[in-house]
């Protein structure tokens, strides 16, 4: 069972019809991407906070030390904090002008880069990061293949054909 909390702040992510479809898909994917069995037991919690660029400027600034907007923030929980229910994964901010500029710019719907973002968050959340070349690369292998569970093209197909049109 995955429990989501999803709070839609800007009113721009609305262009996503069925966004709580989407977030679930995502998630679902990555979170089976990432080896994680939510069938057991009580599953799992994630808030999805969707914002504008204002907001998450200031989530980023807040916690990261960095005073300017960004795509994605993912704050992973502590495990173990909720024995009595889902088990929290943490939380996940996207803000919608940095999301739908990258997504024009790539020539990808609004949608396919909300579900990578997504996807991307649960697996920081999961413990994945890309500090390095080699976690960069498996994380961005389950990126993608949780994306292509849902449909959805390879987001880092272009950098790795070295096109760029």
């Amino acid at each position: 069972m995955i429990a989501l909390d999803i709070s839609v702040e800007a009113p721009g992510w609305k262009a996503i019809p069925d966004l709580e479809d989407l977030c679930r898909q995502a998630v679902s994917a990555a979170l089976t991407e990432a080896g994680a069995d939510v069938a057991a037991g009580d599953g799992v919690m994630l808030s999805l906070l969707f914002t504008d660029d204002t907001a998450i400027a200031l989530l980023n600034r807040d916690w990261r030390d960095q005073d300017k907007p960004t795509n994605v923030l993912s704050f992973p929980a502590a495990p173990g904090i909720n024995p009595l229910g889902p088990e929290p994964l943490g939380d996940i901010a996207l803000a919608y002008e940095t999301c739908a500029r990258e997504a024009a710019a790539e020539g990808k719907t609004l949608a396919a880069h909300a579900a990578h973002l997504v996807v991307h968050g649960v697996l920081h959340c999961m413990g994945d990061d890309h500090e390095d070349d080699a976690q960069a690369e498996a994380m961005e292998a389950r990126e993608t293949a949780a994306l292509a569970r849902m449909g959805i093209a390879d987001p880092y197909m272009e950098r790795a054909t070295g096109r760029d049109d």
